[in-house]
């Protein structure tokens, strides 16, 4: 047995085959590079092959190759633009990185990894070489034209010189600036991990070289397009790293606050970039040579830092840069509706590593998806074309079975024109029988593997497309650390400012969510951080004082339960007081007192999340206004979600956020109301019980049950959608109980069917807003479903308790002495048995069914019944030899039967009507009330 391949490794053949094939393209392209330095073409057919190199690289993960990759196709975008010149050394640099793709492209699959590590110095120095010959030839190139033209060449600007756009020697190519930007977005992201984590924990030695690496590739990056300030400061935060890797330096937090401004700052200076006004950069000129000049005093072992913050003549607009920290500057207050970047003066949003999102409109939204899904959805979609190709060769050979049952009904009929000769011979009679039987036979095998060969594709097909349903789900998914990489860098400048220990831990990083609810999470989570660090967690001194330590802790969590996305923000700090927040309540005249003093625990958190409540008289820059957990709850609302907030005082306060893990599939229970299906978002129910009717009890003719020592008032779901009102026979009912932040309603339906996942699809905008309707869904069978909205819905039913009287639950119920009719239905066909037992089910009638005449009969003369449907044609007893017998009967005759057929000749009616049918309809009767019509006439309603 052939042993399975592991997918990485699988992954790994294919890149290797594919290094192979464009290395070969490679050299091809360099030997005629190296005849025709002047061509065009050589130098963009390399740039698409080491481009396809680098996304293969980034699909397996190595990032040596990675690096090396984009580090050559920068040198050949600034070829092609003509910012540099090729040289003798830029083509032998080109040859050795040739090289080290064609050893790659012969090394064993299994020694892939292990090979680019050994290699990992050998590359890091090609490509710093590359990015030397870079600087130095755009020099040289520069100083050439200049000469040439009789003009003073833009030379690279020294930090004490303002930096104006008219001077800026900063290379203007798209694609080289693109590269610069894209370095710096990723490796900012490394830089702000890798500083707090050596913050956190100042041994752990081993982010150094990862931190080292990326202000490298920053500073090279910055050299291709020729920006000296960044090339500055990457370079002296290069020469902190490799102090502190040769212990010629220890990180203190005031370090760590030096670096991480300069990050902030280097992200400030990308985003000006990709904005295109490059004259701002000279507003910075102040801040960066206060950074420089610090760095530099930290690598000459000078610790003390230049406390005062420094200000700009001219801030840069908000809306293309991210916010800077007070050692740089200080930004305009952020519109009220977008999140703005965080540092220390404005805490209403992300981390400055994060720059802001322009909105996108429905049509223009994108999302990010990984190669593996694409490319499992590829095979998956290959698979259900390759699947679906059976299907034509399946429908010729069933013209097969139809020219067999074409024959057999020649035989058929020659068998009855034998049997009408006055002089039958019974020789030839019985070859047309064993012919009627071999062909039969003969169908009947056919059939049956047809019916295998079906059953198979039905079940491949279900299969393929339940798997391509999740996968098309998963496409919408992304890691929960995508949206959370600036709450570290918030938490702990946050903390700072506040004069607070924190340790901050993240769980569920890799947490799949719905890139839609992520988005939806940025401000709801970081108000309650926000809160946790301000309100919860108390200061150091005070923490000793209570026998705390005095290093607060703060987690948000997040995993997959239920169906369901869970999100946990927790702190262990000073809780809420709970009889502090009944005053707070009755300061503020929400309730009476005598409530406020019944009200439970959880019915006090809910408060919490009234707009403009706060339980802090002091308003500052990062809390008190009462608009933090309202913001919460509206979001998690507006999902269909919910979130509870539990207090330990003195110990911790923690808030949980249930919600869907994507919007375009909801978790739903589903429940029959008046005969039909609709949903309720399980996340908004509280719970579902059978409810005695022994239970129910009333106070000023409202009906209400107790459940975990509350009153929950109880509604008839009829009542409220203007629905025809059942008559509750049993003795228990089915109970949905929803709630709002204060009420709490128990709704009463017909049926419970149990959970269900659907696909949300919105209604038509041109139906408005349909009252108590969120959305509609299909559900496995095809039929459609309606979803509550629940929050309409309460509405709906606080209206309805204004002043109208409702029917009592537990005084509906039908005499019990009535008795349900029985109806006996006689069919050979399964389809139309089944068809025509579940229509009359439906009706509230009692049915039994028979499978042929002899059977049928066998029935009728046993067990009472009101009616009898039969068909015509069937084995053994047909439908008018069974009719026959049924009105020659004294006990039976005059029992009401009604012939469904086919056959719908003037003949056939009248046959069937003169052996005593009452009525004799077609089985199109189905599609309309033409069935039912004549049963209610013969027998009446159920």
């Amino acid at each position: 047995m052939t042993a399975t391949v592991p997918p990485e490794l699988a992954l790994l053949a294919l890149f290797r085959s594919e290094v192979a094939h464009h290395t070969v393209v490679l050299e091809e392209s360099l030997a005629e590079l190296k005849q025709n330095p002047h061509t065009v073409e050589p130098l963009e057919m390399m740039k698409q092959e080491v481009h396809a190199i680098w996304g293969g690289a980034r699909i397996v993960e190595l990032e040596s190759i990675v690096n090396l990759a984009q580090a050559t196709k920068a040198s050949l975008l600034a070829l092609q633009g003509n910012q540099i010149t090729l040289s003798s050394a830029q083509l032998d640099c080109l040859t050795q990185i040739i090289m080290v793709f064609h050893q790659l492209a012969e090394t064993a699959v299994e020694e892939i990894v292990t090979w680019v590590k050994v290699h990992q110095a050998q590359m890091e120095h090609l490509i710093v070489t590359l990015s030397d010959l870079i600087t130095e030839m755009s020099n040289n190139l520069l100083t050439v034209e200049s000469l040439s033209n009789s003009v003073t060449p833009p030379q690279p600007v020294a930090l004490s010189t303002p930096i104006t756009h008219s001077e800026n020697p900063m290379m203007t190519d798209p694609a080289l600036l693109g590269l610069f930007l894209t370095e710096v977005e990723t490796h900012t992201v490394i830089l702000n991990e890798g500083l707090l984590a050596l913050e956190m924990n100042p041994s752990a030695t081993e982010q150094l070289a990862a931190l080292m690496r990326s202000a490298h590739s920053i500073k090279g990056a910055a050299r291709v397009v020729g920006l000296e300030v960044v090339i500055k400061l990457a370079h002296l935060m290069e020469d902190c790293f490799v102090a502190a890797q040769q212990n010629k330096l220890t990180f203190v937090s005031e370090h760590i606050d030096v670096l991480l401004h300069s990050v902030d700052m280097l992200t400030q200076i990308a985003q000006i970039v990709k904005s295109g006004t490059h004259q701002r950069l000279n507003q910075l000129n102040s801040e960066i040579e206060l950074l420089t000049t610090t760095l530099n005093s930290i690598l000459n072992g000078d610790i003390s830092i230049p406390p005062q913050p420094l200000s700009v003549n001219q801030p840069v607009p908000e809306t293309i840069i991210a916010e800077t920290s007070p050692l740089l500057t200080s930004l305009p207050p952020p519109a009220p509706t977008l999140p703005s970047p965080v540092g220390i003066h404005d805490h209403t949003g992300f981390n400055s590593t994060v720059a802001k999102k322009k909105p996108l409109t429905d049509n223009d939204r994108a999302v990010k998806v990984t190669a593996t899904k694409i490319e499992r959805l590829m095979g998956l979609a290959g698979e259900i074309v390759v699947s679906t190709r059976w299907l034509s060769p399946f429908s010729e050979s069933l013209l097969t079975l139809k020219k067999s049952h074409i024959e057999l009904a020649h035989i058929l009929e020659k068998l009855q024109e034998n049997s009408e000769q006055t002089a039958v011979d019974e020789q030839t009679f019985f070859k047309w029988i064993k012919k009627a039987q071999a062909k039969t036979k003969e169908c009947k095998l056919f059939l049956a593997e047809k019916l295998n060969q079906l059953d198979v594709f039905t079940s491949h097909t279900t299969t393929h497309s339940d798997h391509l349903y999740h996968e098309m789900i998963g496409v919408r998914m992304r890691p929960f650390a995508d949206s959370i990489q600036g709450y570290p860098r918030m938490v702990r400048d946050l903390a700072r400012e506040l004069g607070k220990k924190v340790h901050f831990e993240v769980i569920g990083k890799a947490t799949e969510v719905d890139q839609d609810i992520q988005e939806k999470l940025e401000a709801p989570l970081n108000h309650l951080l926000r809160n946790a660090l301000d309100h919860g967690i108390e200061f150091p001194e005070e923490r000793l004082a209570i026998g705390k330590v005095e290093t607060g802790y703060l987690r948000l969590e997040m995993g997959h339960r239920s169906g369901m996305l869970m999100i946990t923000v927790a702190d262990d700090g000073r809780g809420i007081d709970l009889e502090q927040l009944r005053q707070k309540i009755a300061q503020k005249k929400l309730a009476s007192g005598k409530m406020i003093n019944q009200l439970t625990e959880a019915e006090l958190m809910n408060f919490l999340f009234l707009p403009g409540f706060s339980t802090t008289e002091q308003v500052t820059e990062i809390s008190g206004r009462g608009v933090g957990l309202d913001v919460v709850h509206n979001m998690v609302h507006e999902v269909g979600g919910v979130v509870r907030a539990v207090s330990t005082p003195g110990k911790g306060m923690s808030f949980h956020l249930e919600l869907p893990i994507t919007l375009s599939v909801v978790r739903t229970f589903l429940v029959i109301i008046a005969g039909e299906p609709f949903a309720f978002p399980l996340a908004r129910i509280e719970r579902c019980l059978k409810l005695p009717k022994a239970d129910i009890e009333r106070v000023e003719d409202r009906q209400y049950f107790r459940f975990d020592q509350t009153n929950i008032a109880l509604i008839d779901i009829h009542d409220v959608l203007d629905k025809i009102q059942p008559t509750y026979q049993q003795n228990e009912l089915a109970v949905v109980v929803i709630s709002d932040r204060l009420n709490a309603y128990g709704l009463v339906v017909d049926k419970f069917l149990g959970e269900c996942d659907l696909v949300v699809h919105p209604l038509d905008p041109r139906l408005g807003k349909v009252a108590n309707i969120s959305a509609a869904a299909i559900m496995l069978d095809g039929s459609p479903v309606l979803i509550f909205d629940i929050d309409d819905l309460v509405r709906s039913i606080d209206n309805l308790l204004i002043g109208k009287r409702l029917r009592k639950l537990d005084e509906l119920s039908e005499p019990s002495s009535s008795k349900r009719k029985r109806v006996l239905v006689v069919d050979d066909s399964i389809t139309v048995r089944e068809m025509e037992r579940k229509i009359l089910e439906n009706q509230g009638y009692e049915v039994e069914v028979a499978v042929d005449g002899i059977e049928g009969w066998n029935a009728i003369r046993i067990e009472h019944f009101d009616l009898l449907v039969s068909d015509v044609d069937m084995p053994r007893m047909n439908g008018i030899d069974l009719i026959s017998h049924i009105r020659q009967h004294e006990e039976l005759k005059s029992l009401p039967i009604i012939i469904i057929s086919y056959k719908d000749s003037k003949e056939h009616r009248l046959q069937g009507l003169e052996a005593g049918a009452n009525y004799y309809l077609t089985k199109s009767s189905f599609e309309d009330n033409s069935f039912i019509d004549a049963i209610v006439d013969l027998i009446g309603e159920a």
